[in-house]
């Protein structure tokens, strides 16, 4: 028989059911944002490749959390459109509920649920697990992605960390400006100035006023540099 949660006892049976999956979890919450307790019994799980999918609706994930997210393998994560249901499962037990996978709702906000347990109903914690499949496989799965940028990725920004008296004072062109005019990668033109004798690989040729060919270099910060070229 299906049992009555509050808002403390919501709280409580979601960490139960979390804690003791032992083969699959299921999380259906259309916000989505990990304290840091939600986050250290998810790495548990997928450190144990316990099958997690997570279904979200409206992501609330910062940059650092998202990249956390990323580096664990046995959590996919899936989003569906309108969403609203919250619905959490794992073998044995499943909770219906008012409450998202939300620190702010898990923390200030008046909730309430039920608590379906497989062996007392399994009629009704099969209907609901089967609704949950079908959310799931409408869902559309996300591959959370976020990488640091490398140096030839910022030197290819348009405009960015350029100096502006490289290109209009001494009448020559940057590496961006020259990747773009040939369709290259800023990197591949560093690199085939070297091999032409352009410039030299421990340093680039000073040219004065601007003037000859060859190319001058003058570095930007710790990630990157930029250098402009004669076309002539």
């Amino acid at each position: 028989m299906a049992k009555f949660l509050n808002t403390s006892a919501t709280n409580y049976f979601l960490e139960e059911l979390i804690k003791n999956a032992k083969d699959r979890l299921i999380l259906i919450s259309p916000f989505l944002k990990l304290n840091d307790r939600m986050k250290e019994l998810l790495a548990d799980k997928n450190r144990l490749k316990i099958d997690v999918r997570i279904v979200y609706g409206k992501s609330e994930l910062q940059p650092e959390e998202m990249n956390w997210l990323k580096e664990l393998t046995y959590i996919r994560t899936s989003f569906c459109k309108n969403l609203h249901a919250k619905c959490y499962m794992n073998e044995e037990l499943a909770i219906i509920t008012s409450l998202n996978l939300y620190e702010f709702s898990q923390i200030n906000n008046n909730e309430m649920g039920v608590l379906i347990r497989r062996e007392e109903d399994g009629e009704l914690y099969r209907e609901t697990y089967d609704e949950a499949q079908r959310i799931i496989r409408i869902s559309d799965e996300v591959r959370i992605s976020l990488e640091r940028v490398s140096a030839d990725a910022k030197g290819e920004e348009e405009g960015k960390a350029e100096p502006e008296e490289s290109g209009d004072k001494s009448g020559k062109l940057t590496t961006s400006k020259l990747a773009q005019k040939f369709g290259m990668k800023t990197g591949g033109v560093s690199g085939e100035a070297c091999c032409c004798g352009t410039t030299g690989n421990a340093g680039w040729k000073a040219l004065p006023d601007g003037q000859g060919e060859g190319g001058r270099r003058g570095v930007q910060d710790e990630f990157a540099f930029w250098a402009v070229f004669s076309l002539a």
